[in-house]
């Protein structure tokens, strides 16, 4: 009696498999230095991911994640909200803030900012200031910026 076996998964898969056109604008993430990063976290950084980790606020986050050009701090992708601290490298360059919030907001995401000082002082504070934007943005109040 013949076997009936399932024709090879790529003619299973539907158009576009196995085409280099299929993706066009598909780019690949530079994940290693994302991994790098991670394990090169600040002492601020660390200790925000213990408020972040696990959608202890409600949203899950993900970190030192490669967005475009840039790595964000904390990006929460249902919410499309940005989360960075900044420390005193921050401090010497400002416009580089600014040009990279404009960068995030033409995507359709959300910035928000806190300084690694106000972190390590109290960080209990500063998960309550996200869970009150994650939560505006939720409410409608603080509406995710539309995508272009």
């Amino acid at each position: 009696m013949p076997c009936a076996l399932l024709p090879p998964s790529r003619l299973r898969e539907g158009p576009g498999v196995g085409r280099p056109d299929a993706m066009p604008d598909w780019k690949p993430r530079n994940t290693e230095r994302a991994r790098d990063l991670r394990h090169a976290a600040t002492p601020a950084e660390r200790l925000l991911w213990r408020y972040l980790a696990r959608s202890q606020l409600g949203a899950k986050f993900s970190r030192q994640i490669p967005v475009g050009p840039y790595y964000a701090d904390f990006l929460c992708r249902s919410a499309r909200l940005v989360v960075e601290l900044d420390g005193f490298s921050r401090d010497a360059q400002p416009g580089r803030d600014a040009v990279r919030d404009r960068w995030f907001a033409e995507k359709g995401c959300r910035t928000v900012r806190f300084a690694n000082e106000a972190v390590l002082r109290d960080p209990e504070s500063v998960a309550c200031a996200i869970r009150e934007v994650l939560r505006d943005i939720e409410e409608g109040s603080l509406r995710p910026l539309a995508r272009p």
